[in-house]
């Protein structure tokens, strides 16, 4: 035991010294991003957009129609990717919502870059935003995210005044937790994983408690919707009832034997989805 706490602890070290080992060991897996709107009957168009630091980003538009019509943009989780979240695509187009689905840095099509983070994951959910404000057949927009890009809709959602929604995915309460619990899964002790947490916010540039969903949400200038599997082993569901507990306007719809990276067991809330669009993003 004894050498195996001296070697995390030199691995501690190492981190400290070395951050670009830290943000390879963060590197997101890649999956699958084969999927494209053609294999649900939608138009698509697949676009390339520019993130703040130049990388480009991969996207599929699906236009509702030619009539001026609200606009959704849509990001995946950690390791997931926007051809991912396309089963969601048939209903927001048959209720008449323009749908932007985007791959974040390192994700997907997009470019890669050094890496990937909640913050990195909101800037790249601004840009396509911002892409859909510059339509003319864009009437207003709103932001659904799954669990890092549901706190990245959050996040985005707590500086932009003029977004009209939020949907929120299984998104998790604290990114402090979420690390914690990974390193006590990979029994490093106790001391050991507390001093890890402090290089992943020097890696990433920012505190945690800066973009905890638990936090940002109450600077949500939008409503919120809270989406959140019961069946959800990674990201349990309570999580979902903090963030209710702090949303200056939110609702809560728990998902039926959802689990985490699932994104069928959410189709049958799609309705709820919707309702929830039009209530706030039509006159």
């Amino acid at each position: 035991m004894r050498r195996f706490i001296g070697r995390a602890a030199l691995a501690a070290g190492a981190l400290y010294t070395a951050p670009g080992v830290l943000r390879r060991a963060l590197a997101p897996p890649q999956r699958d991003s084969s999927q494209t709107p053609d294999d649900f009957g939608l138009p698509g168009e697949q676009i390339w957009l520019e993130s703040v630091n130049g990388t480009s980003l991969h996207a599929w538009f699906i236009p509702a129609g030619d009539a001026p019509a609200p606009a959704v943009a849509v990001l995946h989780g950690w390791g997931a990717n926007g051809s991912l979240l396309l089963p969601l695509a048939p209903s927001l187009y048959e209720a008449g919502y323009h749908t932007l689905f985007l791959d974040a840095r390192n994700h997907g099509r997009s470019e890669h870059d050094d890496f990937s983070s909640l913050p990195r994951f909101a800037e790249d959910l601004e840009v396509g935003i911002a892409w859909l404000r510059e339509r003319d057949d864009v009437t207003s927009t709103a932001g659904v995210g799954h669990s890092v890009g549901a706190g990245a809709a959050l996040l985005a959602g707590s500086c932009d005044p003029d977004l009209g929604a939020v949907v929120s995915m299984s998104a998790f309460a604290h990114p402090r937790e979420i690390m914690a619990n990974r390193l006590r899964i990979a029994r490093l002790p106790g001391t050991v994983s507390t001093a890890l947490l402090w290089p992943v916010e020097q890696a990433f540039g920012h505190r945690f408690d800066d973009f905890a969903p638990l936090h940002v949400i109450e600077q949500v200038q939008c409503p919120v919707l809270i989406m959140h599997g019961d069946g959800d082993e990674v990201i349990p569901v309570e999580d979902a009832f903090r963030l209710f507990e702090n949303a200056p306007d939110g609702q809560v719809v728990i998902v039926r034997d959802g689990d985490h990276s699932t994104v069928e067991r959410f189709e049958p809330y799609m309705t709820d989805v919707v309702a929830f669009l039009d209530r706030h993003l039509r006159d």
